[in-house]
């Protein structure tokens, strides 16, 4: 069984797979009349296919242990779909890249307080994965006509760990 060390979630790290969603560093302006701040275009939401509409939901999920047995991944070939933690609970994002249609080279993310994800469209990705306890995430992704589900399970599982 091949072996992915979690490592921490950074910018420069995860722009292959997508943009990471955080306010440091961020554009921001003021708004309504002084009294907010607009931290403004974090992530491309992106949208293909038929009719297309961004979906916006709350996803809650059970918590995974580490080492995790990780048997599958997926991607959606029409749309990006965005998670920000609803907490500041642990998770991972586990990512991989495209060779002749499969996912390969996996890396194992762990957001740090205050982050989220953005995973481009068509990008090969772990399912939720929340650490230590149940957690809530807002998901901003794709609905519309057309299959935007693909997964792939490994004949032989990974390994994530610490």
């Amino acid at each position: 069984m091949d072996a992915v060390v979690v490592e921490p979630l950074t910018a420069a790290a995860f722009a292959p797979f997508g943009q990471v969603i955080e306010i440091d560093g961020a554009h921001h302006y003021p708004i309504n009349g002084g009294m907010t701040e607009r931290y403004h275009d974090l992530a491309r939401v992106e949208l293909g296919g038929v009719h297309p509409r961004p979906l916006i939901s709350i996803f809650r999920g059970q918590p995974y242990a580490l080492p995790l047995t990780l048997k599958l991944v997926e991607r959606h070939p029409l749309g990006s779909q965005a998670f920000y933690p609803l907490s500041a609970s642990p998770w991972l994002v586990i990512t991989a890249e495209d060779e002749a249609g499969r996912p390969v080279r996996l890396r194992a993310f762990q957001p740090g307080p205050g982050q989220g994800v953005n995973i481009a469209m068509n990008t090969w990705h772990g399912v939720l994965t929340p650490l230590e306890v149940a957690a809530d995430f807002l998901v901003v992704d794709r609905g519309g006509d057309g299959n935007n589900l693909e997964e792939y399970d490994f004949q032989e599982p990974w390994l994530i760990t610490r």
